[in-house]
């Protein structure tokens, strides 16, 4: 007995070609326009014909370098700072380590240190605070965000109690290269080693299995330790590298200014955090990319060289700054409902 052939009606195959439609992954093009870095770009773009509109010595390449100074040392730390926030954690210190490293490397001048051994001090008092916040976090079960508060009153404290309001400006020769030097044409060393580490952290996190598993940490801590992932190792690690960062920081910086005071970096970790957060990364962790992080970096530099262009004052720049913090952590959270934007997530 022969089968009777299927028939469909009309308005069966209207609504089930909807359904397919509806649950069909958007294209390559569709993600790309629909994500968070694409607006990014927007926005640099914008910024960027507005600035040259604005002042005619924007476009001046040598300009150009030198705005890279205004935000590549807070980059260089915003890198790991991503991470670590991916991995649902944050640093609250990282200016105060910026601070005490400054200060640590200005004695180390003045013993008569040569100017390498005066970078390995910075480096290394950055590694030490870094592992402290670790320690802090991972072995005594103290909350991030209240450990890092209270050693960033330590660190810049511990500055001051050492140095007071004198200022070292004795450095020996070679010294400088780091933040007044250049690798190649108007390219400075500080951007060229800011790229590169950006190259690595984006290895890192978006090509190994170091990278998943800090996406699995920040999505459920719980779930990746009952997976066998070491979490409270990849939390201390991530301290670390912070620390570390923040201790090359304060090399390029206190290399670029030729001296020593434990004010420095006032107010550096709300940029520092603002530059990661405009980049898309969650401070609910589990979410971000670095190329967010490097469009947002670009992008903050753009907007406070053409203020500073535009002879706008600090304080201006500072309300702009706060008014960036809102916006990208409440925008997103609109626009994502909205399904306007997709946030990335590898």
């Amino acid at each position: 007995m022969n089968a009777l052939p299927e028939t469909t009606r009309p308005d069966e195959a209207a609504g089930r070609a909807a359904v397919e439609r509806y649950t069909a992954p958007p294209s390559r093009l569709a993600r790309i326009v629909r994500s968070w870095e694409f607006l990014l770009v927007v926005l640099f773009a914008a910024g960027f014909v507005a600035c040259s509109l604005a002042s005619p010595y924007f476009l001046d390449i040598w300009n150009l370098s030198d705005a890279t100074f205004n935000f590549t040392e807070k980059a260089i730390v915003a890198l790991p700072m991503a991470l670590l926030i991916i991995g649902r954690e944050i640093d609250i210190s990282v200016a105060g380590i910026i601070a005490l490293a400054s200060v640590m490397m200005g004695l180390a001048a003045q013993a008569g240190a040569a100017w390498w051994i005066v970078a390995l001090v910075g480096l290394g008092t950055g590694l030490a605070c870094g592992m402290v916040n670790g320690a802090l976090v991972t072995l005594f079960r103290v909350p991030a965000i209240v450990a890092t508060i209270g050693t960033m009153s330590l660190y810049r404290g511990v500055g001051y109690a050492i140095l007071g309001d004198q200022v070292i400006k004795s450095y020996p020769e070679g010294f400088e290269v780091f933040g007044q030097g250049y690798a190649w044409g108007p390219l400075s060393i500080e951007f060229a080693i800011f790229l590169g580490l950006a190259a690595l952290f984006a290895v890192v996190l978006h090509r190994t299995v170091v990278g998943r598993r800090l996406f699995a940490i920040g999505n459920s801590p719980t779930v990746a330790l009952f997976s066998g992932i070491a979490v409270e190792r990849y939390r201390f690690m991530l301290f670390a590298v912070v620390g570390l960062a923040s201790g090359l920081a304060s090399v390029c910086l206190t290399s670029r200014l030729g001296s020593t005071r434990p004010s420095i970096a006032v107010g550096w970790e709300l940029e520092i955090i603002t530059m990661v957060v405009l980049g898309g990364v969650s401070i609910l962790g589990g979410v971000g990319s670095i190329l967010g992080v490097v469009l947002a970096a670009l992008l903050m530099g753009l907007v406070t060289f053409g203020l500073g262009l535009l002879n706008v004052p600090g304080i201006v720049m500072q309300i702009v700054v706060g008014g960036l913090l809102i916006a990208v952590i409440s925008v997103p959270v609109v626009l994502t409902r909205a399904g306007i934007i997709r946030p990335s997530r590898r």
